[in-house]
């Protein structure tokens, strides 16, 4: 049995992409724009927050999992790749975490 990746998932996202509005959840989010697609994402960071403050394991899962696939929908609707954000990610771990922090630009 073959394992669902997040790339998976990507690829799910992008083939509803195509799709009819009134045939896809994905394709109604990215519809009303990247505006929308990140207040729902955030509206998932919270409930992940909260879960993971609870003490039901499953329900932080499924709300974890709402969490990754609201931020894929939003990385589309912006037009950003999961490989461009593998790569930023990959040019992090030559350095702690706090190394990396202090280097990035203050904006």
């Amino acid at each position: 049995m073959s394992r669902f990746t997040v790339h998976d998932l990507a690829a799910i996202i992008d083939a509803r992409a195509e799709a009819g509005g009134e045939a896809s959840y994905t394709r109604k989010l990215l519809d009303k724009g990247p505006q929308h697609c990140a207040k729902k994402m955030g509206e998932e960071a919270v409930e992940t927050v909260i879960a993971a403050i609870g003490n039901d394991r499953d329900h932080f899962i499924a709300e974890s999992a709402d969490l990754l696939f609201h931020l894929l929908v939003l990385l589309k609707s912006r037009g950003v790749r999961l490989d461009e954000v593998e790569a930023a990610l990959a040019k992090r771990t030559g350095m702690s975490g706090l190394e990396e922090k202090a280097s990035r630009k203050v904006e």
